[in-house]
């Protein structure tokens, strides 16, 4: 059974001759009874303060977790973002692979064009080159034959 303040206060004792003197138990009584009310409103301040820490606790674990829930959520965010970085950048650096690829091909085609161009245009100047000597030795020969002699020099 607890004892409060009250029940020390209202605490009455039987009597007999050779007892304790009244005043006196009446006045450590009333010392009992409003040391314990002290102490029970510090018991009743300390539980409140214990609560209101207990729940401060509880809110800094929660916010810890938020926390640490946002730093994983964000670290993720990064490592996708890195990767798909990555990947991006490797596709463009294949694509320009690629295109430089294809590139190189048409101007080495366009090189072996020019070359085949340039051959064409040898092989025709040298057919010129012959069909003009014979033309000129032909006309040469005509013109000999026809005249009985050769040109003079200098026309």
């Amino acid at each position: 059974m607890r004892v409060t303040p009250l029940d020390i206060h209202q605490k009455q004792f039987r009597k007999r001759s050779k007892g304790f003197d009244p005043q006196e138990v009446r006045a450590f009584l009333q010392l009992l009874r409003k040391e314990m009310e002290d102490l029970l409103r510090e018991n009743a301040t300390l539980k409140e303060e214990a609560r209101k820490i207990e729940n401060q606790v509880k809110e800094f674990t929660n916010l810890e977790v938020a926390m640490r829930d946002t730093l994983i959520k964000g670290q993720d965010s990064v490592n996708t973002f890195r990767e798909n970085a990555e990947k991006s950048a490797e596709l463009h650096a294949q694509e320009a692979r690629n295109k430089a690829e294809e590139l190189l091909k048409e101007h080495q085609q366009n090189v072996v064009k020019i070359h085949e161009d340039i051959s064409e245009l040898k092989r025709i100047r040298k057919s010129f080159k012959e069909e003009m000597e014979q033309l000129i030795e032909s006309s040469l020969a005509w013109f000999i034959n026809e005249e009985g002699q050769a040109p003079p020099a200098g026309r």
